[in-house]
């Protein structure tokens, strides 16, 4: 396991005079993971990142990437990297191609236009690669900061909330590409956010960081496994179904009940016995519908963390 080891951070300590931006951080992501690095505005995620890329110098603590020392090959590191901070920026009149033309000889040296274009289509931004900057949406500047990242083939991809600002078909269209990138590219990539459930949908292992230290770290679905859900079931004769749970131990289970809905709390093996009870008993379920599971772990979790 220990070759698998992409990012190790130990003891990570950033100070800012009396603020303790991050204290005391360990993490480590593996190969291949979508690791979700998630808490709220200000837990300290953003400097986490710069200390990671080496914009800014740790107060105490070691970094190791690809096995590596940050501080002693820093540039070895680097060229394995790709990395988004905040926003992307471009030159807006010019089109997606020359963009990526004049950032990749920045960075890197000519880029072929193969590359180029093969980078594009990635991120589903082929057709558009002689428009202008300043006719994308802001889901295609995202999109297109994240070809940039790309160019040069990296291993590790860090993200730094790429979906803020996004509307809900942008958000999705950063977590197909997220997932292809993974699974079908092979590369490992660090999410940060605060949206909890993008860390759900596309993090295979994740950590909670609160006001700068680890709260918990994990994978994802054994972590939410150890809750309980609010399950709503929507049914077409609320009182009959209530009826048939009276005198039973699904009863205790009823956390609310209004219109046709009716919402318990459960074990997550426990959903499909009661869903068949219903059926059973000749009362048609229209839904299932499990509460975001990650945000109850999320508010739980930093609750206790402040106590």
């Amino acid at each position: 396991m220990e070759e698998n080891k992409v990012i190790e951070v130990l003891g990570l300590t950033k100070k800012f005079k009396r603020l303790t931006a991050v204290n005391d951080l360990d993490l480590t992501v593996y190969k291949g993971d979508v690791f979700g690095f998630l808490g709220p505005n200000g837990a300290g995620k953003s400097t986490t990142i710069r200390m990671m890329l080496s914009l800014i110098a740790p107060t105490s603590g070691t970094i190791k990437i690809f096995g590596k020392s940050l501080i002693s090959d820093r540039k070895d590191i680097l060229k394995k990297v790709g990395a988004i901070v905040e926003k992307p920026d471009f030159y807006k009149n010019l089109t997606a191609y020359k963009n990526l033309s004049i950032l990749g000889r920045l960075s890197m040296g000519e880029v072929s236009r193969k590359k180029i274009m093969e980078t594009l289509e990635l991120v589903g931004l082929k057709e558009r690669y002689k428009s202008k900057v300043k006719t994308f949406s802001h889901g295609m500047k995202q999109r297109l900061g994240i070809a940039q990242a790309l160019l040069h083939d990296p291993d590790l991809i860090i993200l730094d909330e790429p979906t803020t600002g996004l509307d809900p078909q942008g958000m999705k269209e950063i977590r197909d590409l997220l997932l292809l990138l993974s699974r079908e590219k092979g590369k490992t990539v660090f999410l940060s956010s605060h949206i909890l459930s993008e860390i759900e949908i596309v993090a295979n292992r994740m950590i909670i960081l609160d006001k700068g230290k680890k709260i918990v770290e994990g994978k994802v679905s054994e972590l939410l496994n150890k809750n309980k859900l609010k399950v709503t079931f929507e049914v077409d004769d609320k009182n009959t179904a209530k009826t048939l749970l009276e005198n039973t131990t699904w009863n205790d289970k009823i956390y609310s009940s209004i219109d046709n809905k009716i919402v318990f709390i459960l074990e997550p093996e426990e959903i499909s016995p009661l869903n068949k009870l219903f059926v059973e008993n000749n009362i048609a379920v229209s839904a299932v519908i499990p509460t975001r599971s990650l945000e109850e772990y999320f508010l739980n979790i930093t609750e206790k963390s402040n106590k």
